[in-house]
């Protein structure tokens, strides 16, 4: 027989728990506040704009619309239309075509390299005038 006094008793140890960091419910969070400042600023950014009344005239201009083509010629004498290749001798029927698909006015823009020759420059305005294009504009870099 055991003495009472004799028998020792274990107590369970408690094991020291590291916190944690939860972020799903950041992640929660930070869901709900972009939610919140897209909604608000699609509200926002229309109210943003300028409400005027413009002055009357007696003979206002209207805004032109245009269709923009741009023309580039290489330094081998290459020709482009918007970045596809073309021959010169199709460049006016394509241009023709353009502005007999569009009901906006024909705008080309001329852009070419500096050793380009003039030859080539020359030939590409020829094929403006004969598509009727009336007026171009060239792209060129400040000195």
């Amino acid at each position: 027989m055991v003495p009472a006094w004799g028998v020792m008793r274990n107590w369970p140890i408690k094991r020291e728990r590291r916190a944690r960091i939860e972020i799903i419910p950041m992640i929660d969070v930070m869901m709900f506040l972009l939610v919140f400042f897209v909604l608000i600023s699609i509200n926002v950014l229309p109210a943003l704009g300028l409400k005027i009344t413009p002055p009357t005239s007696g003979n206002p201009d209207k805004i032109v619309e245009r269709t923009r083509l741009t023309v580039g010629i290489d330094r081998d004498g290459r020709t482009f239309l918007d970045g596809q290749p073309i021959e010169i001798a199709d460049l006016p029927e394509r241009l023709k075509a353009a502005s007999a698909a569009s009901d906006k006015s024909l705008a080309v823009v001329v852009t070419g390299d500096e050793a380009a020759a003039l030859q080539n420059l020359v030939s590409v305005m020829d094929a403006l005038k004969i598509a009727g294009v009336p007026s171009m504009q060239f792209v060129t870099r400040q000195k």
